[in-house]
């Protein structure tokens, strides 16, 4: 892919609890760590964990702010920066962007620094093929 990975928050879980990936991404993230190359997570991922372990819909094990803290602690695994112009840019995405505000801040995220989103969320995936920023389906 030639530029950095930001994985989105299910991407994310599902990686990190070893559920099945695609091809594709398994073979980028491998990449990634052969060539010492960072793999980034944004902070509403850890918003979104919290989301997700309040309403029931994802058991982390442990609570989410020690899970998301764990995740940082993965070899090559980084901490995307989220500044004010990031989240600005997520209100001002061209076309028909995801109406979900951390969708929204994922793709300003990726389309900021250049990255390429792993997701298997659909609107993402779709808003990716109408060219306005670079995803990979996992």
């Amino acid at each position: 892919m030639n530029a950095p990975l930001l994985l989105d928050t299910c991407a994310t879980v599902w990686i990190s609890c070893d559920d099945d990936v695609s091809e594709d991404a398994l073979e980028a993230l491998d990449n990634a760590h052969k060539f010492g190359e960072a793999v980034f997570v944004s902070p509403i991922t850890a918003w979104e964990i919290g989301l997700l372990t309040a309403r029931g819909k994802v058991n982390l094990m442990m609570p989410p702010d020690r899970w998301f803290e764990r995740l940082l602690q993965a070899p090559g695994l980084r901490l995307a920066e989220m500044p004010p112009k990031v989240l600005i840019a997520s209100s001002f995405l061209p076309g028909a962007p995801p109406k979900d505000p951390a969708d929204r801040i994922v793709v300003a995220t990726a389309r900021e620094f250049g990255f390429v989103l792993v997701t298997r969320d659909k609107p993402l995936l779709a808003y990716a093929e109408q060219g306005h920023f670079r995803a990979l389906r996992c």
